[in-house]
């Protein structure tokens, strides 16, 4: 991997240095674009809970962009560009006039994705891409999705949240009953809101996952396929627990404290609880695959 390149001097040049040349001015044109954008989405949208995973998959995606670079660069030094990146580009041009215009967050910053797809095909052909696909993949989690979407998925998500909750809790003993998405805990009535166990929840969760998956690199395809497909049920089971110690909180210290301060706990008991069964079955799953490498060996 390349990191560093040589200046006529012989001095050694940061890669980062030596790149400005090539695509500072990318990048400026970049930020002429999106950062107005950005700044939209970070002082409205993702302000709000439902939305707030959008910012830091923005800087995760960033960072990965950033740590593959030198790969990029040292791989691609020489290859022909692609023809092809001059069409992608328009597509997103146009992508970008019609989001920004009209106010359509998913075709605005979906065309932030497509420029930069564009450029890497332009300046150092489909190698490029290749090495890049993942950080190009990952920004699509902070893409706002389409609230059409949002509404019709969300109602049987929360639905079959409470289902889970109040099994769960009527099997420890609680004296907990539910209507719908409403659960009647002691006194106490709560309503399953979006945020608690809806589709954006899910959305971040699986992110949360793949950025995992992608740190790990496990060498194993089997590992990394199951652990891939499990990330689902563990999301789900994420928000159950998080519903289950709002519940508990509410029924133990009243309404107030389950409202309050201890809902933003619960959002992170919603995280903590995902990376904690993520670790748990990605070491279940290294235990299966040495157990299986061992009897065929």
């Amino acid at each position: 991997m390349q990191t560093s390149s040589l200046s006529s001097r012989g001095a050694v040049i940061p890669w980062w240095k030596a790149a400005i040349p090539e695509w500072g001015p990318v990048v400026v044109g970049l930020l002429a674009l999106y950062v107005p954008s950005f700044y939209d989405l970070i002082t409205g949208l993702w302000m709000s809970e439902e939305q707030a995973h959008g910012p830091i998959i923005l800087v995760l995606s960033t960072w990965l962009l950033y740590r593959k670079w030198p790969e990029m660069m040292a791989r691609t030094e020489g290859q022909p560009s692609s023809k092809a990146g001059w069409v992608v580009a328009v597509v997103g041009l146009v992508m970008y006039v019609l989001g920004r215009s009209q106010q359509f967050s998913i075709f605005e910053i979906g065309s932030y994705i497509v420029l930069l797809a564009a450029v890497l095909l332009i300046k150092r052909g489909t190698l490029a891409l290749r090495i890049m696909w993942f950080p190009l993949f990952f920004m699509l989690f902070m893409i706002p999705l389409p609230g059409i979407l949002v509404a019709m998925l969300t109602m049987p998500m929360k639905t079959a949240v409470s289902y889970v909750t109040e099994h769960v809790l009527f099997f420890l003993g609680y004296p907990i009953a539910r209507s719908g998405v409403i659960l009647q805990m002691g006194q106490y009535q709560l309503m399953v809101a979006d945020a608690c166990a809806g589709l954006h929840t899910l959305f971040t969760l699986e992110a949360l996952g793949l950025f995992y998956l992608n740190l790990v690199r496990h060498t194993s395809a089997l590992r990394n396929g199951v652990l891939a497909v499990l990330i689902v049920p563990i999301s789900f089971t994420a928000n159950v627990i998080r519903v289950m110690t709002l519940t508990l909180i509410t029924y133990y210290f009243g309404d107030a404290a389950g409202q309050g301060f201890l809902h933003g706990f619960a959002g992170m008991v919603l995280f903590i609880s995902a990376l904690l069964l993520i670790l748990g079955v990605d070491w279940l799953l290294q235990a299966y695959v040495q157990r299986r490498e061992k009897k065929h060996a």
